[in-house]
């Protein structure tokens, strides 16, 4: 017990300096000032070319979800993510340590021994296809859903959308992630940042308002024009369509993906989305209602 109580304290004390170096310092590959980057340069975007020429510039919840999307990216793993993440893995090697087992004798392959154009292909198609299946859980699973209609409580479509989501949703994403990114061996921190700022940039823009599908590539990427029926308040599956993080194929390999016309004007939510609540700490414990 002693050592899981050294690892909670050790990283919530890691993560604080890293957090205040990665505001106070800039080098290539910080996360601090790539998300302001990234967001700025979507949102310009959004500004310059228009969708939805009469939604605002600062439209409906643009506060809350900015707000959103520094204190889940940020603040969220201060206060939770770092600690657990780092708990579970210890948890893990010490339950494969008491039947004889290290965490390097179960790996199917180690992606990080090959060449790192391949190593961080495979890892990005393989977190996608993980997520896509945890994205589809999250619409089929009661509990679930409940977590998951904070996302679906965007009523107009923004940049900033992409990183509202309730606390528990990544708690389920890391869950159902760490077991199979085990299996493919390890991979260095520097190709996961490289990963992670594809996967924010390509999520930021399927938020955005921008009527871009990428031509022949939307049966490739998850795209603007794709990702607003996964948002339309009327689908014709209940269980939801366009499941793609970033990633469309897995959508038309699995027969979910639904484009039935130029979405630009449809309504957004779910069904009696006017009941919940629009406050930011409400929101977060609506789930544990």
């Amino acid at each position: 017990m002693d050592k899981y109580i050294a690892i909670l304290i050790n990283s919530y004390s890691g993560y604080f300096d890293y957090l205040k170096n990665e505001v106070l310092y800039w080098k290539w590959d910080n996360y601090f000032y790539g998300l302001i980057a990234i967001s700025v340069t979507v949102w310009l975007l959004e500004i310059l070319f228009p969708w939805r020429k009469n939604q605002a510039i600062f439209r409906k919840d643009f506060w809350l979800d900015l707000f959103y999307l520094f204190f889940n990216f940020f603040l969220l793993n201060l206060i939770l993510l770092i600690a657990l993440s780092n708990i579970t893995e210890q948890f893990i090697n010490d339950f494969l340590h008491f039947f004889g087992f290290e965490l390097t004798s179960i790996q199917l392959l180690s992606i990080s021994k090959l060449p790192q154009p391949i190593s961080l292909l495979l890892f990005f198609v393989i977190s996608d296809f993980i997520q896509w299946n945890v994205h589809r859980l999250l619409h089929t699973i009661p509990f679930l859903w409940k977590i998951h209609k904070t996302h679906h409580s965007v009523k107009e479509m923004g940049f900033a959308a992409h990183f509202r989501y309730n606390w528990m949703e990544p708690l389920v994403y890391k869950v159902l992630l760490y077991i199979p990114i085990i299996l493919i061996g390890g991979i260095n921190l520097q190709d996961v940042f490289i990963v992670h700022f594809i996967s924010i940039a390509i999520g930021h823009l399927n938020h955005a308002n921008i009527g871009w599908d990428y031509g022949i590539f939307k049966y490739i990427f998850n795209n603007p024009k794709m990702h607003i029926w996964h948002h339309s308040k009327k689908i014709p599956n209940k269980n939801g369509v366009n499941f793609g993080i970033s990633l469309s194929i897995w959508d038309y390999l699995f027969k979910t993906n639904y484009i039935p016309s130029d979405g630009r004007d449809i309504e957004l939510g779910f069904d009696d989305d006017d009941k919940f609540p629009e406050d930011f700490i409400k929101q977060e414990l609506f789930p544990l209602q």
